[in-house]
This record gives C-alpha cells, sequence and structure tokens, in this order.
C-alpha cells in the first residue's frame, strides 16, 4: 500500500506539470503605492519563472488603465499556492493579510491560497489587506470511478469567481490532497449571494452527477448554496446524491491517551527548586501533587494525567530546541537520575510522560556538526546539507535557509543555529532511531514532533514532502518496536485537511488540531458559533475517529487571556468547549491561572504563577525571565482559595472528564439549534449521552431549543442533568431514531458565555430492558463496501429499520434467524443507524458505508 501511494503521488506530480494561466489582481486605491510598485509573492514563484519563492521584489503587477487594480500573469502548474501581496518591493510593505481567510503556514504567518487546475483562472479583484467571500465545495467520490480528467465542479459563480464563463464543466477542478477519496476545491468571489452548482466527474458534461429531486433546485435540479459569510462552505456531500457522507467511522479503536489530559511544561519556567532562578527536574517533582496527587478521591489538585515536557536534552538555548546530545539532559534542569526520579514519580501518580523530540535539525554546536562543517571530508558531512555555492532560494516565509559556513553553505530551516538534518544520509538515521529507543527504554511514554512537516525536504519543496511520509512510517516501526503503547503526537501547524496525512498510514497516532483551536478563540470573540459548527463537521469527517490533539494555545502562540482580552467569562468557557469535545486534550501550563504573554517567544513561556508573593512563588532567587504583571492577582494559590476562580473551574472540567466516559471516548454528532449564537453538540457512548450547549454571544438566551436527528440510543424518556452544577434540567423523550426536536432544558435562561453541560441517561426505555453488550447487534464488516452481516445473539424473528444521519428513513424489512446478509451497494456513502427489533428487545448500531 505505501509503495501504490508513493506511485500514486509521482503520477500526480506528473500530471500537475502542465501549466495554466494564472492572474493575480489587488484592489489598491485605498492605498497610497509605494515608489516601488506592487508585487505579489509566494510559493509559486519559482514553478513561474521567477528564481526563489518569496522574493518581494521580483513578481511586479501593473496597473495600465489606471483603475487602481493592479494584476500580472503568471504561468504555473495546476497545484495550491500561498501568497501575499507587497506594497513595494521588500516584506516591510507586506500586506497582513486578515485571520478570517487567511491560511496559517506554520510559522504564524498568514498568507492567502489558491488552487489551479489546468484551466486559467483570473482571481477577482481583493482590497489590499482585505477579504473575499470564499467558497468551500467538497465532494465525496467513494464508490465511484474518478475519470482520467479528476473531478470539477461548475456553476453560476465560476465567472466571478475567474474562471471565464459559468458552467463550464472543465475549468474548476477539485483535488484529493489526502487520498481520503473527498475532493475539494476553495474559490475566491467578489459578492457574496445564492449560487446554483453541480459536480463533474470528468471535463465535459457526460460526467455531470444526477442532483436528486429532493435537493435540487429548478427543472435543471441544481445544488444551491448560500455564500454570505467571508468564509463558506458546502459541506461534504456525496455524488450525484443528497446525503452528506463525510469519512466517519463506526466503531472505532481508542487508546490510552485518549482517557488522558495532558499538560505542557516548560520546565525552566515551571518550579526552581535550588534557587539559581531556572526551573528544574526537582522542581518539577516537588509540584506534581499539585497537577495529580494521585488519589481519585481528592479535588485539591488539577487532575491532568499526562504530561508533555518541552525540549529538556542538552542545548545551549534557554528553548531547548537546537540539541547538542541526544541522549543527555539539560544541565540547567539536571541530571539524568533527577529525570529518572521525576519520571518515576510521575509514574507513581497515574501521569504518564512524553518529551519534545526534535528531528529536524541540531543544534550548530552539536559535535556531529562541528566536524561537518570543519572538513568536507568529514564522516559527518553528508549528516547535514550543504552546497559549495548559495542556492539562493528562500523557506516557507520568506526567511534565509542557506547560511554561510567555511566556504560553504548549508541548509537551515528556521535559522543558522539550526541545521537541518540530511534524513537521507542512513548513518544519520541509525543515529536518530537509537536515540529515539532510549528514551523510550528510560521509561518516557511516547513523543511529541516539533515542526513535522519540514523533516526531509525535496529540493525547493519543504513541507508535506513523500519523503517525509516515509520518514514517518519509519518512525512509526521503531517506536512501537520499542514500545507498543508508546504515543506520538506531532506539529503539524497546517490547516485540518493538510494535517490528516500526518495521522494515517501508520505514522504518527495524532497532530494538533490548529484550526479547531482558531475556530474556538474566534468564535468566542465574534459571539457566532457558525465556523465552529464548520470546523467541528470537518474534523469528524477527516481524522481517525478521536485521534487528534486539542488545546487553546501552545508556547509559540499568544496567551489566551490575551487574545480574550481578558475576558474571564470566555477564558472559562474556551475551556470547557476544548475540554468536552472529542479529541486529546492539551493544556499550556498557567492558563488555569490566567497568565499573560504575547510578543517574542520569551513572553509566552514565563515563570508560573504559584503564589502572590516575591518572584510569584517560582524562584528564591532571580528569574531567568521577569514574571507577567498579572501574577499578584492570577496565581494558584489565590484561585485554589476562590470556588468561583479560573483555576476551580478547570478543575472541575478535568473531573469531569476523568469521571465521564462519554467525554473521552463518545463520538460527535451535530445539533441544530435556535440562535447563531448557540453552539450544541452531542457526545455518545454505549448507553448514555453528553449535550454540550454554549451560548457564544452576549446576550442571555431564554430557553434556547436544540434537536437531534438521530442516534444510537433507543427509544425512550431520558433524565437530563447539568454535570457541571448537579442540577436536574428535566427530561428529553428520544424518538425511535434516538432524536429528538425543538427540545429545552428545564434551567434558567443560558447566560452569556455560559455553557451547559447535559448528562442524557435512561429513565425509561420503549419496551423492556435493552440487552446487554454481550447480546448486542453485531456487524462486520463495518465499514461496508458491498454487503454486511447482521448477527442478532437472541430472538428468532426481527425487524431492521434503517436510518441516515438526517433522521430520514432508509429502510424497513424483517428477517428470521440470528442472521441477515444486507446490501449497501444501492445506498450512498455515510454513516447509518440500524436499529433491530427482535420481540420485546432493541439493539441499535452505527454503520458506516464506504463503497
Amino acid at each position: 500500500m505505501k509503495h501504490l501511494l508513493l506511485l500514486l503521488a509521482l503520477a500526480g506530480t506528473a500530471l500537475s506539470t502542465q501549466a495554466a494561466q494564472l492572474t493575480f489582481r489587488v484592489d489598491m486605491s485605498q492605498q497610497t503605492v509605494a515608489a516601488a510598485g506592487v508585487h505579489v509573492a509566494g510559493t509559486f514563484q519559482s514553478k513561474a519563472g521567477y528564481g526563489a519563492d518569496w522574493n518581494p521584489g521580483t513578481t511586479a503587477l501593473t496597473d495600465p488603465d489606471g483603475d487602481k487594480v493592479y494584476e500580472v500573469t503568471v504561468e504555473v502548474p495546476a497545484g495550491t499556492y500561498r501568497y501575499k501581496f507587497i506594497n513595494g518591493a521588500g516584506w516591510d510593505g507586506a500586506e497582513p493579510v486578515p485571520a478570517s481567510c487567511g491560511q496559517d503556514d506554520g510559522g504564524g504567518n498568514l498568507n492567502r491560497q489558491v488552487t489551479i487546475g489546468t484551466s486559467a483562472l483570473r482571481l477577482p479583484a481583493i482590497a489590499f489587506n482585505g477579504c473575499a467571500t470564499l467558497l468551500s465545495f467538497s465532494v465525496n467520490m467513494k464508490g465511484q470511478t474518478v475519470a482520467p480528467g479528476g473531478v470539477h465542479v461548475a456553476g453560476n459563480f465560476q465567472a466571478l469567481a475567474g474562471y471565464g464563463a459559468d458552467w463550464d464543466p472543465a475549468t474548476t477542478a477539485l483535488q484529493d490532497d489526502n487520498g481520503d477519496g473527498i475532493y475539494e476545491v476553495t474559490v475566491a468571489l467578489p459578492a457574496s449571494g445564492r449560487f446554483e452548482y453541480k459536480f463533474i466527474n470528468g471535463t465535459s458534461w457526460t460526467g455531470v452527477e444526477a442532483v436528486p429531486a429532493a435537493c435540487g433546485t429548478g427543472s435543471d435540479l441544481n445544488r444551491t448554496v448560500d455564500a454570505t459569510a467571508e468564509v463558506n462552505t458546502t459541506g461534504t456531500l456525496c455524488f450525484s446524491s443528497c446525503e452528506a457522507c463525510g469519512s466517519t467511522p463506526t466503531q472505532y479503536t481508542t487508546h490510552w491517551w485518549n482517557d488522558a489530559v495532558f499538560y505542557e511544561v516548560f520546565v525552566r519556567s515551571f518550579y526552581d527548586s535550588n534557587g539559581d532562578g531556572k526551573g528544574d527536574f526537582k522542581g518539577l517533582t516537588a509540584k506534581l501533587d499539585y497537577l495529580n496527587d494521585g488519589n481519585p478521591n481528592t479535588t485539591s489538585d488539577l487532575g491532568i494525567t499526562g504530561i508533555w515536557l518541552m525540549p529538556m536534552m542538552e542545548s545551549p538555548s534557554y528553548h531547548g530546541y537546537d540539541v547538542t546530545n541526544y541522549k543527555a539532559t539539560e544541565p540547567d534542569y539536571g541530571t539524568m537520575a533527577e529525570f529518572e526520579e521525576f519520571l518515576a514519580a510521575a509514574h507513581a501518580r497515574g501521569i504518564k510522560v512524553i518529551i519534545d523530540l526534535v528531528l529536524n535539525h541540531s543544534s550548530r554546536e552539536h559535535p556531529w556538526f562541528t566536524q561537518a562543517a570543519a572538513s568536507a571530508t568529514s564522516p559527518y558531512r553528508d549528516w547535514y546539507r550543504w552546497s559549495a555555492t548559495n542556492p539562493g532560494y528562500q523557506g516557507p516565509w520568506g526567511q534565509t535557509v542557506w547560511h554561510p559556513r567555511n566556504s560553504a553553505y548549508y541548509y537551515g530551516l528556521f535559522w543558522d543555529g539550526m541545521p537541518d538534518l540530511n534524513w537521507s544520509n542512513a548513518e544519520l538515521k541509525t543515529a536518530m532511531w537509537d536515540a529515539s529507543r532510549f528514551w523510550l527504554n528510560k521509561g518516557v511514554d511516547g513523543y511529541r514532533l516539533d515542526a513535522v512537516k519540514y523533516l526531509d525536504e525535496d529540493g525547493q519543496q519543504m513541507e508535506d514532502t513523500p519523503e517525509t511520509f516515509g520518514l514517518l512510517e519509519e518512525f512509526h516501526d521503531v517506536v512501537k518496536e520499542a514500545n507498543p503503547d508508546a504515543f506520538t503526537v506531532g506539529e503539524a501547524w497546517s490547516s485540518t485537511r493538510a494535517v490528516v496525512p500526518y495521522v494515517v498510514n501508520d505514522r504518527l497516532d495524532a497532530c494538533f488540531e490548529f484550526d479547531l483551536s482558531s475556530a474556538i478563540l474566534n468564535g468566542l470573540n465574534t459571539g457566532s458559533a457558525a465556523t465552529l459548527k464548520t470546523q467541528l463537521q470537518l474534523i469528524d469527517q477527516s481524522y481517525p475517529k478521536l485521534q487528534y490533539a486539542t488545546f487553546l494555545s501552545n508556547h509559540d502562540q499568544e496567551r489566551v487571556l490575551e487574545t480574550l482580552r481578558g475576558d474571564m467569562p470566555r477564558m472559562k468557557q474556551a475551556a470547557a468547549l476544548y475540554l468536552t469535545m472529542p479529541g486529546v486534550p492539551f493544556l499550556y501550563y498557567g492558563e488555569e491561572v490566567g497568565m499573560l504573554g504575547t510578543g517574542v517567544d520569551e513572553n509566552k513561556r514565563k515563570p508560573m504563577q504559584w503564589t502572590a508573593g516575591s518572584n510569584g512563588g517560582f524562584t528564591t532567587g532571580s528569574p531567568w525571565r521577569g514574571l507577567n504583571s498579572n501574577y499578584a492577582q492570577y496565581n494558584v494559590a489565590t484561585m485554589q482559595a476562590d470556588a468561583t476562580s479560573l483555576l476551580s473551574h478547570y478543575k472541575q472540567l478535568i473531573g469531569l472528564r476523568n469521571t465521564h466516559e462519554t467525554l473521552r471516548k463518545g463520538y460527535i454528532l451535530p445539533t441544530t439549534t435556535s440562535a447563531t449564537s448557540l453552539l450544541g453538540y452531542v457526545r455518545v457512548y454505549e448507553q448514555e449521552a453528553v449535550l454540550v450547549l454554549a451560548n457564544l454571544g452576549s446576550t442571555a438566551l431564554a430557553k434556547p431549543k436544540v434537536s437531534m436527528a438521530v442516534s444510537s440510543l433507543p427509544a425512550g424518556t431520558y433524565a437530563v442533568t447539568d454535570l457541571y452544577s448537579g442540577q436536574a434540567a428535566g427530561s428529553v423523550t428520544l424518538d425511535a431514531q434516538g432524536g429528538f426536536a425543538d427540545w429545552s432544558a428545564s434551567l434558567a435562561s443560558l447566560g452569556a458565555n455560559q455553557t451547559w453541560i447535559l448528562r442524557i441517561a435512561a429513565q425509561t426505555t420503549t419496551g423492556t430492558k435493552r440487552q446487554s453488550k454481550s447480546v448486542a447487534l453485531h456487524l462486520y464488516p463495518n465499514p461496508a463496501a458491498a454487503t454486511v452481516q447482521l448477527e442478532v445473539a437472541a430472538g428468532t424473528q426481527h425487524q431492521l429499520q434503517v436510518y441516515d444521519l438526517s433522521g430520514r428513513h432508509v429502510l424497513t424489512t424483517t428477517f428470521t434467524g440470528r442472521q441477515h446478509v444486507l446490501d449497501t451497494r444501492a445506498w450512498s456513502n455515510g454513516t447509518y443507524f440500524l436499529r433491530v427489533t427482535s420481540g420485546k428487545q432493541v439493539a441499535v448500531q452505527r454503520l458506516v458505508v464506504a463503497h
């Protein structure tokens, strides 16, 4: 399979070499144009013949008709490119692309993005530092034989988006970047509105889908979409179907990390045990009881069950991301023996420990590099990348990547102090795999991989290369051989769809979900739930079930209290949201007490605020970095004494997650709600559900209503309790599909930035008591491509009812005996609920159909 994927990737590369004209356009009417003119820079430049990518002065735009709209046409192969406009010829004139329409490049920079096929594309004129209306199309082609010409979309949006004429079946191509059978494209429009469209399998109308009458408009039965916001999506639709059909699995595997709540620690800033101003292993060990005292009956500790240590190997830098010895601890933090004592103490409390592993680069002070740099004949020379002359191209965010040393140049993506390792060298690879085994043999429980998408570059392609994916597959095998239960989580700072390839095909166990973090914080700041709802749906359709890491901020990002402008109700709601969502949650140290931090990285990694006393209780000496200005009020001691504090809030939420398996392992279902500011989602696990209702708005909602179309829960009346407050919240009656409509909790109004965490537990069910899990309905294979074998453990006469995720009835049939074969070949791809009634007993299972 790995070889097949590589061949497909190479084939895709060959096809993408056909060039097409791409016209960039920018409206400068609100700007004073610099004397050097207007330019555009991005990842397209080298392929368009402009030398290096991200050069701000080589690709000039002109305004021949004087209308203040500047443009340039280039020829590029089909693909997706990032870019931004520059007023002038230097980076000081680069536009700050708004977050609402920008794509993060992994370095914290926001760029524009465009996807082009083999047909010309003339982009609409976008205001400098402005946003167009973005519209994303997505279609699931599983079960279809994709035509050689690929998948396209046509409609009355095309002329506005720059694709020539409307209803052209060959100009607007969709791409399947991660091989999941879902094809996508995002177009930019100069205006909002309602648009009609259809998907085409190929490049002519002979491949157009037959849109069913149930979701088609007009005599031609076209699909419609309202593009009224800055970012709009059709959702993932099945080809020739009304059904939404992302790749949601039914029966999924969970691991120990799905039961964990991780705490990210910068050792230098956590607690200083010896007064030298720097945190250390002994200090960390001394504070373990604050994190988790090992006694589940106490409530004074935070309750986390996993720790991620930022780099703790030997390094000349304060941050530790430039390693000089992969088998030694950082002397500032303590000895190897003291690290081992910390590890044993953490394990004794039931805390798993993962550590940062920096595979992309070493320090320039590492003996490997110093020997490599000293002589071109050194045995370590090829452990790094060298060039006799400066290749001249720049990095993904316009940075210098080739650095001079001893009459030659070496490659270092981040800066000259971090030379990149050459993973094409077999001896280097052996040494790094040996280092990987070393810490696992010490007893660490896994790794967090830094800068994972830059591991193994291919010429000027510096990220997301096939070589990187192959390397991660080797890494997986090395790690799992040393410890089959080890957890690997990667930092691939990209959009969700670009992250997915890192967690499939036996690569990493999980990656951090940066887009979800942004959606949570942006939703809170805007008071709108729309984008967050869309992001939750995309995540659920994209990743292996539950296998992604959730967080609010980390050591490279502005602290959450800064992003939320000091708003404590929003701080509490942000915590309530991500700690009740699926995934593996990570909490950055100090977030639970509202630490500040913005600007340079050191300010985001300041010492922990333990008390209101001298130096915040962090050290008896002079701290390596001055504390935040708010430590006298926002600290552990002060907040521990306040039952309404942010710290107490985090303790309660983590406690709820630790106590309720549904919050750790439940799958997620969407809901419809009665207000744009109201976010609702349901977590379901076995016979229990948790409904989360969050009011992101600034005004209270009286008796908000929520509906859920279908679930795997049996029909009946369920008691509803708010887990956070312990209050009874009434009851809800689930229909035969396990859903309900326009239900309201019997609680007071849902306040601004308030969240209800409502447990739905069976009070009575229709008929007699539901069968136990050991005699429930069994389905295989699941997911299914054709036929499905049903096995029922009891009874001889059975009725089968099938519903889709929207609650639509699909099938009713009867069968006798314990087994039945169900043919799904005529069904649309997607998730279904199968309900089998055997006398007075009822069994419900979820089935995924993926042709």
